[in-house]
């Protein structure tokens, strides 16, 4: 499967779970031209974000759909769907997202995530955010860096689309390793995103081949 070449400039749905970091860096790439999409949902997974809060006043359309506020699992998916399709995405960026998203059949091979270590080592779940760079100090890794990645059925385990790699330093503390990551993943998505929005992913299985330009 080759991802699609008529959204030149790709509706995004980003979902979030914390600060909103990732979300604000795709936000200024597409601000100073070098990201050609447009930010058409934010879904954030509870109440009280600060990334909800930093989207909303960089007026950005966000809509928070809580596991609390919903019956059961299934609802929150189903309420997240809807939503995706109201605001016509064309791929959906998931931007520390700590829920596991059921990708239905018309979002296959266009939901992206971005993952703050070098996979396969270091991913599944409960590995995230700090988890994750601890994990790598404790093992003593000379090199960490960031993934993005086809997002299918288990935590972190799609096809990789890209990585990027950094130094991890004999000093470095999780914070000072997440901190240089997180500049590599600035990097990452965007150049992710580019090449979907050029329809230059093709998706074979387990295998991300990108194509050459056009």
């Amino acid at each position: 499967m080759t991802t699609p070449t008529t959204a030149s400039r790709p509706r995004l749905g980003v979902l979030i779970s914390g600060g909103g970091r990732t979300l604000l860096n795709l936000a200024d790439r597409i601000d100073d031209g070098s990201l050609p999409a447009v930010i058409a949902t934010v879904i954030a997974s509870r109440h009280g974000l600060a990334g909800t809060e930093r989207a909303e006043a960089r007026g950005l359309p966000v809509t928070v759909v809580a596991r609390a506020d919903h019956a059961d699992p299934a609802a929150v998916h189903d309420h997240i769907d809807a939503l995706l399709d109201e605001a016509a995405v064309d791929l959906v960026c998931l931007a520390g997202y700590l829920r596991l998203f059921r990708v239905d059949p018309p979002y296959r091979g266009r939901v992206l995530n971005i993952h703050p270590a070098l996979l396969p080592a270091f991913g599944g779940k409960g590995m995230f955010g700090q988890h994750v760079h601890e994990a790598v100090i404790a093992a003593r890794r000379p090199f960490s860096g960031c993934t993005v990645h086809v997002v299918d059925e288990h935590y972190d385990h799609g096809p990789i689309v890209l990585q990027r790699a950094c130094p991890v330093r004999p000093d470095d503390t999780a914070s000072t390793l997440a901190d240089r990551v997180f500049a590599e993943e600035c990097i990452a998505y965007p150049e992710a995103i580019r090449l979907f929005a050029a329809g230059r992913l093709r998706i074979d299985d387990r295998r991300v081949t990108i194509l050459p330009p056009a």
